[in-house]
């Protein structure tokens, strides 16, 4: 079944060129668009804003230590090494498959900032399933890779979460920092009149 419903969506790639490219695109760029967005969160949004920020980059981290662990033990080969009829559009190294790095760290970081801010959360993680389904697309990995992302994904911020007591006065440290450099304060000055 896995492997069906990998079919089901690698199989369209290569014949819509706007498709191919549109995915090819979120696959690629999907980290950089999530990178992009927290800067702005953190330079023009609030000190929850940046503490979300933090937190959320805390999930992601976690999320991909958990991946890294998975990986040790459970080794799964991807599609396009394993079946010749893969229509892979990106070039990709023949490592692990279970779980996907790009689509745990896209939910990670979506769950990280829903906790905090549901409308915002929930477009992200709108783009985190299609980050995921873009993998697949790309021929890259199978779609139980993914749902094994969610899970990893849901488990780290889970535990950010609950545990974030601990951590607040790291991401406090950090806020109190950036408000003492001098060109940032200037700006916050004049954006508070």
């Amino acid at each position: 079944m896995n492997n069906h419903l990998f079919q089901s969506v690698n199989q369209l790639a290569g014949n819509y060129p706007m498709l191919d490219w549109f995915m090819a695109f979120v696959t690629q760029k999907a980290l950089f668009i999530y990178i992009a967005l927290f800067v702005l969160m953190w330079v023009f949004g609030s000190d929850k804003r940046k503490y979300t920020v933090f937190l959320a980059g805390c999930t992601g981290l976690l999320a991909l230590m958990i991946n890294a662990a998975i990986g040790e033990f459970y080794f799964v080969q991807r599609p396009f090494v394993v079946h010749d009829d893969v229509h892979l559009l990106l070039p990709h190294a023949a490592d692990a498959s279970f779980p996907s790095d790009h689509t745990t760290g896209a939910f990670a970081l979506s769950f990280g900032v829903f906790l905090f801010y549901r409308k915002l959360g929930a477009v992200m993680i709108l783009f985190a399933a299609l980050t995921g389904i873009s993998r697949i697309y790309v021929g890259h990995h199978y779609p139980l890779d993914v749902i094994g992302s969610i899970v990893a994904a849901l488990a780290a911020s889970a535990v950010v979460y609950k545990y974030r007591r601990y951590l607040d006065p790291i991401p406090r440290r950090f806020i109190d920092f950036y408000h003492r450099i001098p060109f940032f304060q200037k700006k916050e000055e004049k954006r508070s009149l």
